[in-house]
């Protein structure tokens, strides 16, 4: 079992679940800024957010890779 570490939050959304710490318009993970995310386009985020984007494909796509697999 992996454990995140929880994410300092510098702002204040309102989609944002503290409890489980996720996005509850996205139903995922919270990336300010991502695509789809209520903050894009209206604030600039560093390229820890693109990292952050880019693992995030990663894992969806291995997953889905193995989910294939078993079927």
């Amino acid at each position: 079992m992996q454990y995140r570490k929880r994410q300092a939050m510098t702002f204040s959304c309102k989609n944002y679940d503290f409890n489980l710490d996720k996005c509850q318009k996205l139903n995922s993970e919270c990336i300010p800024g991502r695509p789809g995310c209520v903050l894009e386009g209206r604030f600039k985020f560093g390229e820890e957010v693109e990292k952050r984007l880019k693992q995030l494909e990663e894992e969806t796509a291995e997953r889905r890779r193995n989910k294939q697999r078993t079927r």
